[in-house]
């Protein structure tokens, strides 16, 4: 089911509220706004419209939390509308009434349980749900019973009598292991346990087996709690509006993001999922999926800056720079302007999804090691190459001037063969370009190295470690290399190093030891650094 137009009136926070224009093929809609605004309202909206109008659990009409204090009265069952692409299935149509929505609150935090008995449950659609978005939503333990109670049919039912038990297992809970295996890459679900004597659910986790559910921290609780509802709900809930209220509680970032990917994942075309989140990462996702899928699956509705004591329309936002920027003060409030890099730098090298994927690592990696420390409020992004720099092909430089404003943003290159009127001509189109041919010169310079000597507490092969440079850069230039070109003679100094020094665990590849090893010796007391400071900052 898709919703086309929502009205709620004397309703909670809302005077007259009408949401409309949106898409038909929507999959996704995620509500936005600061505490208070009336995200949770809206879903409380949707559960007394689907008990007053289509069959859903009954709500418990409670005037003092669903009426709209100073709002003119209005009968109860009147107060919601909700209108759907589809049309609402006829009442004959019981089943399909009652699977029209299916809501989460977010209170669903369950630390801990353990099955001792397996009760009979009742069909997924009559099973109860919580009346009110104040209310304790647990359902960890009942998607538990559910599975078990599966299980058994399975055995003593007849129908799978040809099916192995591993066969078995792997339907009731491979789909839930999948799920959680692309989220966590060291936790993996083994099974329930013994249904009538310790039952629960346990994982492997690193070395440890029989890892038991309670042991899980809050963040893979809740991942967890929310993908197995999810699957063992859509069985039943297959044309349906699923809503989520606040499904990034207790995860980090980037668990935000990749469970509403999963999710998304999930979900048939068949149904719609609307959430409730302050999470930059879901935001951040959602606003890729909309990019990937178009404008028309994905829909951001936000609810700040609206006045619901008189009467509004609210319709999809347009996700420009105001919007995102409205975003970042609703999540971080005054620390969106403390976490925000004053100034962004856009250097060479492979751009930072590129590296996740073990193509490279990016320079980016290693001018913030080096600057971390005197520039804590700069932010380096590999772009590609020289010309993407130039253009910013990648658009980073508008993006984050989009999302936060004020931000100075610089663009550098590596020198290579530029000679005096190139570099004249970048320095006029606003590029800064270094006095080194390379990243990778300033890194293995002659001093640098000396300090690496030190640092081992092997002065006494600092000569033979220079010398071994020499020889590689001429070997280098033997192969028609420029003779400052230290980065195509990198290879072949770093193997020499770990002869001379007897390096160890010292990095797989040159880039991860310049990065790890060399990039931390170019402090602030060496002329390497206060070049480099006075070719990227010109200071």
């Amino acid at each position: 089911m898709h919703i086309k137009s929502v009205h709620l009136k004397s309703f909670k926070r809302f005077s007259d509220l009408t949401i409309e224009r949106l898409p038909p093929t929507a999959r996704l809609v995620v509500l936005c706004g600061p505490n208070g605004t009336g995200k949770s309202s809206l879903f409380d909206g949707f559960k007394t419209w689907h008990g007053a109008n289509a069959g859903g659990p009954g709500v418990g009409w409670d005037p003092l939390y669903y009426a709209k204090k100073g709002a003119p009265e209005i009968v109860w069952n009147q107060s919601v509308e909700v209108e759907f692409f589809e049309g609402v299935p006829d009442y004959a149509a019981v089943e399909q009434r009652k699977r029209l929505f299916y809501v989460r609150s977010a209170y669903r935090h369950e630390a801990d349980f353990t099955i001792t008995s397996i009760g009979r449950m009742g069909a997924l659609l009559d099973a109860p749900t919580v009346p009110k978005m104040i209310d304790t939503d647990i359902k960890v333990a009942d998607d538990y019973q559910r599975l078990t109670s599966f299980a058994l049919d399975s055995v003593f039912g007849g129908g799978h009598d040809q099916v192995t038990v591993a066969e078995l297992r792997d339907r009731l809970i491979g789909p839930v292991r999948l799920s959680m295996a692309r989220l966590f890459e060291d936790l993996q679900l083994r099974g329930v346990g013994n249904p009538i004597g310790g039952g629960s659910f346990y994982f492997e986790k690193g070395t440890s087996s029989d890892f038991h559910y309670k042991n899980l921290s809050g963040g893979e609780k809740a991942a967890f709690d929310l993908i197995l509802d999810l699957l063992v709900k859509l069985p039943a809930f297959n044309d349906t509006v699923f809503c989520i209220d606040e499904p990034e509680l207790h995860m980090n970032t980037r668990l935000q993001a990749a469970l509403l990917e999963e999710m998304f994942r999930l979900i048939p075309d068949s149904c719609q999922l609307w959430l409730a989140t302050h999470s930059i990462g879901m935001m951040r996702k959602a606003q890729d999926l909309k990019r990937d899928l178009g404008d028309d699956k994905v829909v951001f509705l936000d609810f700040e800056a609206l006045d619901f004591d008189t009467p509004t329309v609210m319709t999809p936002a347009k996700t420009d720079r105001r919007f995102w920027s409205r975003v970042f003060q609703v999540a971080l409030g005054d620390l969106a302007d403390l976490l925000g890099p004053r100034q962004v730098v856009l250097c060479e090298g492979k751009p930072s999804a590129e590296s996740r994927r073990g193509k490279a690592e990016s320079d980016a990696d290693v001018y913030r090691v080096i600057f971390e420390t005197e520039y804590p409020d700069t932010t380096f992004i590999s772009v590609g190459n020289a010309a993407d720099v130039g253009s910013d092909r990648l658009r980073a430089g508008d993006t984050v001037q989009a999302i936060a404003s004020g931000i100075k943003v610089l663009r550098l290159v590596d020198r290579d063969d530029r000679n005096l009127t190139e570099i004249e001509e970048a320095s006029k189109a606003g590029i800064r370009v270094l006095s080194l041919r390379q990243l990778e010169s300033y890194l293995l310079e002659d001093e640098i190295l000396a300090k690496l000597c030190a640092k081992l507490n092997r002065p006494d092969k600092t000569a033979s470690v220079l010398e071994a440079k020499r020889a590689a850069l001429l070997r280098s230039a033997a192969r028609s290399n420029a003779a400052d070109d230290i980065k195509s003679a990198a290879g072949e100094i770093y193997s020499k190093l770990r002869e001379i020094l007897d390096l160890r665990q010292s990095g797989s590849t040159v880039r991860a030891f310049l990065r790890d090893a060399m990039a931390p010796l170019v402090t602030p007391d060496t002329a390497a650094y206060r070049k480099l400071k006075l070719d990227i900052f010109g200071e």
